[in-house]
């Protein structure tokens, strides 16, 4: 993976479009976590990794019209995209900036808030963002993050999903991504120095018209290019596959449920 497309899902429109849904999907789950790391009217706020929308929305309307909120992605096109969000929905309080995770070139012990909502199961090296995080984080700010552990469930059990899965993490294996980076957020926070570091997990059932009931064959799609540039599987078994997890994620008889999403926060020391 290059360091141009450190992104384990890529950017394809499609993907731009799968986030801009899983931001309604989330949207209650992140309310909840600002709520608990205390954030207030008032606060500055940074959203690393926002891609097209992240949670935006809901932080400019906690932090109110005297708070800041600044959005940084990597991603000029999901930037485009969240600027224009922004716009339409007069969020003067917000700015969204080109930037990376690891080096975004702000201001060090800046925000009352620093967080992140999936991405850092999407990227290699986590560590440094947590790093650049709680460098961001003003004393006795917080740090939070909405993280996750893979895979998600389906039942009844399908043998073409297990095989696309074990797809999904010789891919990830191979460009150092860890689909398992949830149970370990909370520890990188202690390593990183945070005190009073708390942790939550959820799980949606996610029925017939539910973002995330199409989510595995979203990934697959996102990885297909990979999978067959890197050899890993032949283009006919990979359609006759994707096409039986489709049939299957379609049958309202199938019961999906998400894969654990796990929230860790903590707070610097003052």
């Amino acid at each position: 993976m290059s360091e141009q497309d450190q992104y384990f899902l890529g950017y394809r429109e499609a993907e731009q479009d799968r986030l801009q849904r899983q931001a309604l999907d989330l949207a209650d789950d992140s309310a909840w976590l600002f709520d608990r790391v205390g954030l207030s009217a008032g606060d500055s706020v940074l959203d690393v990794g926002c891609g097209p929308r992240g949670c935006l929305d809901l932080l400019a309307r906690v932090v109110g019209r005297t708070g800041q909120v600044v959005g940084v992605e990597p991603s000029e096109e999901a930037v485009s995209r969240a600027r224009q969000y922004v716009e339409e929905q007069h969020l003067d309080n917000v700015e969204v900036r080109v930037g990376e995770g690891r080096a975004t070139g702000l201001a060090r012990n800046a925000f009352d808030l620093v967080t992140t909502r999936l991405v850092l199961v999407n990227v290699p090296r986590p560590e440094e963002l947590v790093a650049e995080a709680v460098a961001l984080a003003k004393p006795g700010g917080a740090v939070a993050y909405h993280e996750v552990m893979w895979p998600l469930q389906i039942d009844p059990p399908l043998e073409a999903w297990d095989r696309l899965y074990d797809l999904v993490q010789d891919d990830a294996d191979h460009n150092g991504i860890d689909l398992f980076v949830g149970r370990r957020t909370p520890r990188l926070l202690r390593e990183h120095g945070l005190v009073d570091v708390h942790a939550n997990a959820i799980a949606h059932v996610a029925p017939i018209g539910h973002s995330g009931r199409m989510l595995a064959f979203d990934f697959v799609e996102n990885l297909t290019g990979r999978f067959l540039n890197d050899g890993l599987i032949q283009a006919d078994e990979l359609g006759a596959l994707k096409a039986a997890l489709l049939r299957h994620l379609q049958d309202p008889d199938t019961f999906v449920i998400s894969c654990l999403f796990i929230q860790a926060w903590g707070h610097k020391r003052s």
